[in-house]
Formats: C-alpha cells, structure tokens, sequence
C-alpha cells in the first residue's frame, strides 16, 4: 500500500513538472512582449496569456491609459508582431485593451 502512495505522489510531482515549465516560459515571454512594447511605444504593458494543452489560446495587452501617439492599426500591428515573436507561435486570439481614468461622474 505505502509503495502505491508513493507511486502516486511521484506521478504527480512528474506530471507538474510540466505545469511549472510551462508557467515559467510564460512568465518570461510575457516579460519580453512587455519590455519590446514599451521599447516601440515608451509606455509599459501588463500582459497575460492562457495556455491551454500545451497551445496558446490568448494573450491579453493592457495598456495602463489610451495610447494616442499612432493609428490603432499600428499598435495592434505592434502588439501582434511582439506577441508572435516572444511567445513564438500565434495564439487563436490577442486582446488589446486600455485601462481609463474614473472620469467625472455624471
């Protein structure tokens, strides 16, 4: 019985391995899109990405205010190109989104 606990605890910690790997990788190219967007357009992103059996479904840009200094067409060409290089396949969807002020209330 003690033998297949640990078989069990031992299956689990291999197939985690995977999980951190996985996790870590991510961290470090979301880091990179970070660094190569605030590089192209001097305002630094938060990027998120969800992995799904070993395929990037999504990849989430927030930007921390509206970004008016190019055409949306260019910062979406900017944010896929990033996305693609660092992440190094395309994921089935890139969100690009802004964060806004609270604003005067109405």
């Amino acid at each position: 019985m003690f033998r297949a606990v640990i078989l069990v605890v031992l299956a689990f910690a291999l197939s985690a391995c995977d999980v951190v790997a996985t996790l870590k990788d991510g961290l470090q190219q979301a880091q990179a899109v970070e660094g190569d967007l605030e590089q192209s357009t001097g305002v630094k992103p938060r990027v998120g990405f969800n992995w799904h059996n070993g395929r990037l479904t999504s990849v989430t840009v927030l930007f921390p205010g509206l970004y008016q200094k190019k055409p949306l067409d260019d910062l979406a060409g900017l944010v896929r190109a990033a996305v693609t290089k660092e992440f190094k396949q395309t994921p089935d969807a890139i969100v690009l989104s802004f964060a806004l002020d609270k604003g005067p209330s109405a």
